[in-house]
């Protein structure tokens, strides 16, 4: 669309925007441009001595789609690496999903379960075939919906957790942890889910508070009873101890006795241990070593057997009345039980305590003795704190390696093995006498051995994911160029899980070396109000209808404005149609200076040749640069966002584009043109990590269109101190705080902005006197004409502006407003006097209240004066 002559200045060319900013019209074309020019594509043979960057996406579900946290995760990362991309670096963002083993399972028995069918029906080999043709149909949508994003990531080397390359990786990787000894086969007490079957690491069990029922139990009778209280009174039937202090006097003739199990007729001894808390409950606790997994520690500690009373659905298996019946419905027939003996102490009393959920099913885990395979983690979160703590690796913000260290401090070993279908089945084979073997990934197992029939722990295919996608186990040009990775990005909630799986694995399997230098953390996106956004609270955001909406850096530039280092992000509608209205401020600015010829080539006229306003305008641009550049180092994407924001909008918008309108009609017209062409240049790199379309689609228009020419690729501003021009920076300050207070009395009027005024101006010697034209243009003020009699007068910044309002203000209603002001500035002057003629106070204040006084009275000062004047100016009444 061309823009008709008579809306353009002189000099001005045909403009090609349209006029308004259409984000649908603009993303998917730039991104596929992108895309094919290969402008994410990374080689590690080009340019060796170029610097490299490189962030492995943390890999979302091949079930899932974007959400909120993934958009602003995503965001960050994209505004890294195409920061680094224009800074020269080769710079790769390797894309790639995980397989998700128990929710893709979910999935795919829940479409069988719909034909009446269950994975069993299939068998093992044709159900996983089934997954495999899931995915190819149905998984992976978040991959199409990072595109919309503008995700600029290397698609050419998308990894998924399962393929080919990451399965060789797995495989060679267990092999060495076997045959170092740091992975075993052992029953051990886990997070069990009853619904689906299998085993679930800490991170797939999400605890929530929830009121139970704390009941106290006589166990034993006469000299010989101890009370114990439990919220769970169905797991009594597995009991095999009771445990107290051994400092506790109050059972010290217990110790080593034993005492009757109610309902059993079973008899159990009374053992000490330190883990007990005498100051809890009585101060005497059931021991139940096959469910809980404190009780399990105390049993190993006293060689107490295991009684495992439930099936692996949560079904009592103990011979007696209760077998059969469900946990929870065992749990009130027990207690009924128990209170028909007289054992319960005291009635049922609410209890408010944390349980357990399975994260994909929420059904309530339940600890569950079973064979399963562990790693040793102990040498290998060793190393993971080492190198934290020695600086190979950075945490930012550096307040939360507090939480990292409290995790790999205390870790305990990893159960790795899950009873799933789909994953990485574990390459262990077992011989017809009960031989073991791991053969490594090119070798075959013996002929007629069984393999193991779990599978490996979701996280343990991802803590890969660093190395395993640039080519490990091989060594790779990949592996050589980008490895260590350059940072990672990812959500506060994982750091425990992921973060340190990957930093164990990492440091092992290459040889010390870390996967990645700077582990940046973000916190979760919430709502406006900073609640938890939750399908039951109905606060839930979909990111592709604010990208339908508002467009994809509308979106990306709401998520940023608030992503302090760590902190939680907050968003709300109204802040994405802010963002949109910015990406709109820009699209106008720009059009308006391609309508006035503005352009980028050729060289800056020096400092000598430019005007007050150009000096101070790339004076200012070179300053914010220099924050922005240091803001984005610092991982503070909330204040370089806000730093683009308001120099963008109020300092180019709102002041020097107002300002050039009267330089771009006279002499200074050429020199305008190439200063606001580089200010528009600069301003649009900058942005351009965090708005990648609308800046490439302003970029490339205002740089004519050249065939080839990318922001993607456009070298990144670097700061000038040269530019920095001190005085005009101060005068053009000064002119802005003279037009705000005139403004500022034109609103008190009621005035309308663009209503037009009167007025005469006394610049007394001022050099704001250079600037009449602007400031008349800012301020809509016409030249005095026949009869003009000022009827107010305003004294500001050495300069005093006599406006003829008659007709136009209520007269009465100003001199009521200044008197009010002049009365508060009176009060405030006499209080600083008072404190300042008070010896006792200036003896004992500090120098730094004592100033702020004396800039009190002397602002009161200067209130009282200005205040003064404009009353004397008004007409009387």
């Amino acid at each position: 669309m061309t823009t008709p002559s008579h809306e353009r200045g002189p000099g001005a060319a045909d403009v090609d925007l349209p006029t308004q900013y259409q984000p649908a019209n603009v993303e998917g074309r730039l991104y596929e441009r992108w895309v094919e020019s290969g402008h994410f594509t990374a080689d590690p043979g080009r340019r060796p001595d170029a610097p490299a960057y490189s962030i492995v996406i943390p890999p979302p579900n091949v079930t899932g789609s974007l959400h909120m946290g993934h958009a602003l995760d995503h965001s960050i990362q994209d505004t890294l690496i195409r920061r680094r991309r224009m800074q020269g670096y080769e710079a790769l963002w390797v894309p790639g999903m995980d397989h998700a083993g128990i929710a893709t399972q979910n999935v795919v028995e829940r479409e069988l379960a719909k034909e009446g069918r269950s994975r069993h029906d299939l068998g093992r080999e044709a159900f996983v075939d089934r997954v495999w043709k899931w995915k190819g149909e149905s998984g992976g949508r978040i991959l199409g919906q990072m595109r919309r994003l503008g995700d600029s990531v290397d698609w050419t080397r998308e990894a998924f957790t399962m393929d080919d390359r990451r399965a060789r990786a797995v495989r060679t990787i267990f092999k060495r942890l076997f045959d170092d000894g740091l992975i075993y086969r052992a029953e051990r007490i886990i997070n069990w889910c009853p619904r689906c079957l299998t085993a679930l690491s800490d991170i797939e069990v999400e605890h929530d508070e929830r009121e139970g029922e704390l009941v106290s139990i006589r166990y034993g009778s006469g000299d010989d009873a101890i009370v114990v209280a439990t919220t769970r009174a169905e797991t009594m039937l597995g009991d095999t101890a009771v445990a107290v202090h051994p400092d506790d006097e109050r059972y010290a003739h217990m110790v080593g006795r034993e005492i009757e199990l109610p309902l059993t007729g079973r008899r159990i001894p009374v053992v000490a241990d330190a883990h007990v808390d005498p100051a809890f409950g009585t101060g005497a606790v059931k021991v139940t070593p096959a469910h809980d997994p404190n009780d399990f520690e105390i049993g190993r500690r006293h060689g107490l057997p295991i009684m495992t009373i439930m099936d692996e659905r949560g079904v009592v298996t103990a011979h007696g009345p209760f077998e059969g019946l469900d946990r929870f419905e065992a749990r009130p027939a027990v207690v009924a039980a128990l209170r028909e003996q007289g054992r319960i102490v005291k009635e049922v009393r609410p209890y408010e305590h944390a349980v357990g959920h399975c994260q994909r099913c929420s059904t309530v885990v339940e600890p569950r003795v079973s064979l399963q395979w562990f790693v040793k983690v102990a040498p290998l979160a060793e190393a993971a704190g080492d190198a934290v703590r020695d600086g190979r690796v950075a945490i930012h913000p550096p307040e939360m390696a507090a939480r990292y260290f409290e995790w790999v401090d205390n870790m305990h070993d990893w159960c790795i093995s899950r009873q799933l279908w789909w994953g990485h089945r574990i390459p262990v084979w077992y011989g017809p006498d009960g031989e073991v073997v791991c053969p490594g990934p090119d070798e075959e197992p013996p002929a007629g051995w069984t393999q193991d029939t779990d599978v490996l722990d979701t996280w343990f295919s991802s803590a890969l994911w660093p190395f395993s996608t640039l080519g490990w186990p091989d060594e790779t040009a990949d592996l050589r160029r980008f490895y260590p990775t350059s940072v990672l990005v990812t959500g506060y909630d994982i750091l425990f899980f992921w973060v340190a799986r990957m930093m164990m694995f990492g440091l092992y399997a290459m040889d010390g070396v870390e996967p990645f230098k700077v582990i940046a953390l973000h916190g979760m996106v919430r709502d406006q109000f900073g609640k938890k956004m939750s399908k039951s609270f109905g606060n839930v955001v979909d990111p592709l209808e604010w990208i339908d909406r508002y467009g994809a850096d509308a979106t990306r530039f709401t998520l940023l404005r608030g992503a302090n280092p760590g902190g939680d992000v907050p968003v709300a509608e109204e802040w994405a149609q802010g963002s949109r209205n910015f990406c709109n401020k820009l699209w106008n600015a720009t059009r308006f200076a391609l309508m006035n010829g503005a352009h980028v080539r050729g060289d800056l006229p020096d400092a000598a040749d430019l005007t007050t306003v150009d000096a101070w305008i790339l004076s200012r641009l070179h300053r914010v640069a220099a924050e922005v550049d240091a803001r984005l180092e610092g991982f503070d994407f909330a204040k370089a966002c806000e730093t683009l924001y308001h120099f963008a909008w109020d300092e180019v918008c709102d002041w020097y584009v107002e300002l050039a309108k009267v330089q771009l009609a006279d002499e200074r017209a050429g020199t305008t043109r190439r200063v606001l062409g580089e200010v528009l240049d600069t301003l649009l790199r900058l942005l351009h990590p965090v708005i990648p379309f609308v800046t490439e689609e302003l970029w490339t228009s205002l740089r004519g269109g050249a065939a080839g020419e990318t922001l993607v690729t456009a070298s990144w501003p670097v700061a000038d101190p040269a530019r920095h021009a001190p005085e005009a920076e101060a005068l053009v300050e000064s002119l802005q705080r003279m037009v705000t207070e005139v403004r500022r009395f034109r609103s008190d009027q009621g005035l309308k902005p663009g209503q037009r005024v009167a007025a005469a101006i006394d610049f007394a010697g001022s050099p704001l006197a250079a600037h009449e034209e602007g400031v008349r243009t800012l301020l809509r003020l016409t030249e005095p004409g026949e009869g003009f009699s000022a009827t107010a007068s305003l004294p500001v910044e050495g300069v005093t502006v006599r406006l003829d309002t008659a007709g136009v203000i209520d007269v009465a209603a100003e001199r009521k407003r200044l008197e009010k002001d002049l009365a508060a500035a009176r009060k405030d002057a006499d209080q600083a006097r008072r404190k300042l003629a008070n010896e006792s106070f200036m003896a004992k204040a500090p120098e730094a209240v004592v100033a702020k006084n004396r800039d009190r009275l002397s602002q009161s000062e200067a209130d009282i004066e200005r205040l003064e004047s404009q009353l004397a100016a008004l007409p009387s009444a």
